[in-house]
């Protein structure tokens, strides 16, 4: 009950979920499914332990737009989100938080 998981993920407005998603059909397999190169979407970061839900943080600019996280951005967010909310939550004990390996989580500015 003191690990926090956590992550940001790209939600498409486009309805876009998965670009490796294949289809099997009897028809024909060489069809080409044409899909726009750069469609807007959020980018997102939520965390969750058995505590409950921490979030979603939205990575956006000051003009609403989205920006690419990137470790000065996610040690902001870290920083100046994640923390007082666990302050909020009054956690007096040691926590620990579960990242995966993505550059801007284990950048040294983020660490």
């Amino acid at each position: 009950n003191k690990i926090i998981f956590s992550d940001e993920a790209h939600f498409h407005l486009d309805g876009l979920v998965n670009r490796q998603n294949r289809i099997w059909t009897s028809e024909n397999p060489r069809v080409i499914v044409e899909k726009q190169m750069h469609s807007q979407r959020v980018t997102v970061w939520c965390g969750f332990w058995t505590g409950g839900i921490i979030g979603p943080f939205f990575f956006e600019n000051a003009a609403g737009q989205v920006i690419t996280v990137n470790s000065a951005r996610y040690r902001d967010m870290i920083i100046q989100f994640f923390v007082p909310k666990l302050q909020d939550m009054d956690v007096d004990d040691m926590c620990f938080q579960q990242d995966d390996g993505a550059t801007c989580h284990t950048a040294r500015e983020t660490i």
